[in-house]
């Protein structure tokens, strides 16, 4: 809907040319926005105008028009010229009744795609807005999520709406007071790999132009519009899998959440038989931060004890050291491979608890 704000800035520009004083009511007489020094105006004039059908009159020195929405009687113009023609009240009404038209269409527009995001539409209706829009049907498509680490930045979604253009087919709106989402129109010859590059290119832009620390996640092409939804929930379940299991990772792949996927679709149920399993009655919760950076790394390095003590600046023997009074509190040695999978995994497995635990 238009803003008072956008139809007093309108007149207003008009006023400056013309040096016509204007006042616009609603069709209840009630003064929304004037621009210059109009002369008060008559509530009982406007409302017998709205009666009469008219599409311009004059009243002494003035002369009033209809502003429409279609066949939608939304305002009234007032303003004070006299002359033969009315030039100038032609003019500013015109431009009210196509701001309003662009703004109806842009705010349809963004609740149509808000609604196919939340899989709020039957299938009849996504074909039927579509096609109202102008949107493409069959265009191919791609959703990113685009969600800040820490404090919000109200600009974001302003700068995000900069990179991405509705002539090429791109929509860029939020369902909630955080995220952002980008829906993105591809070319033919556009594949997943140029999905990432896309990823990444958000995340420096928003460090770069938003100062603002971001996550940024995406569901899989989809070639059909009523696709968006299901592209939209991959991409939300990649922030949450991710938010578990990799918290550092800046893009996020919905065809890449790993063992992260897995565990994520598990019953709180049977993680606790197997954590219990693992670790008995104490889950790890004991071990220091030190160690469970020293495993991590380990990890990271397919169990390289060269490679991590180099990375991590610390001597060979305090590595092994480490490993061994992890070794000690678990029952596991991570030198081994089948113990090490089993306690990333169970390590994974308690992350994904005390998540839940957050939640509940």
């Amino acid at each position: 809907m238009i803003t008072e704000q956008i139809i007093s800035n309108c007149i207003m520009s008009s006023y400056d040319i013309s040096g016509v004083s204007m006042t616009v009511a609603d069709t209840s007489g009630n003064v929304i926005a004037k621009a210059g020094s109009p002369e008060a105006v008559d509530a009982s004039k406007i409302t017998a105008f709205i009666e009469s059908n008219e599409e311009l009159v004059k009243d002494k020195d003035r002369t009033l028009i209809r502003i429409c929405d279609d066949n939608d009687l939304l305002y009234v113009l007032i303003t004070d010229e006299d002359t033969k023609d009315s030039v100038c009240t032609r003019l500013t009404g015109k431009e009210l009744s196509n701001l309003i038209v662009a703004y109806r269409d842009k705010n349809d527009r963004n609740l149509f795609f808000q609604d196919l995001l939340l899989d709020n539409l039957l299938l009849v209706d996504i074909y039927n807005r579509a096609q109202k829009l102008h949107v493409d049907m069959e265009a191919r498509r791609c959703v990113f999520v685009i969600e800040p680490v820490g404090k919000r930045n109200d600009d974001l979604i302003d700068i995000v709406r900069q990179l991405f253009f509705r002539e090429e087919g791109d929509h860029v709106t939020a369902v909630d007071e955080n995220r952002v989402v980008v829906i993105k129109a591809l070319s033919d010859d556009e594949a997943e790999e140029d999905l990432e590059e896309t990823a990444k290119m958000l995340v420096d832009m928003a460090g770069s132009e938003a100062d603002s620390d971001v996550r940024v996640s995406y569901g899989t092409i989809k070639d059909d519009i009523k696709g968006i939804s299901a592209s939209y929930r991959e991409a939300r379940l990649s922030l949450d899998v991710a938010g578990i299991f990799y918290p550092f990772k800046k893009t996020i792949e919905y065809t890449h959440l790993g063992v992260g996927r897995l565990i994520y679709q598990l019953p709180v149920d049977l993680c606790r038989l197997f954590v219990k399993e693992i670790f008995g009655d104490d889950i790890p919760e004991e071990i220091d931060e030190e160690v469970l950076t020293t495993v991590n790394r380990f990890f990271e390095n397919n169990l390289n004890v060269s490679e991590t003590s180099r990375q991590l600046f610390i001597h060979r023997n305090t590595l092994m050291y480490r490993i061994e009074k992890l070794q000690k509190a678990t029952g596991l040695d991570v030198r081994v491979f089948d113990d090490a999978l089993t306690l990333k995994i169970a390590l994974m497995v308690v992350n994904y608890m005390k998540y839940n635990e957050k939640k509940q």
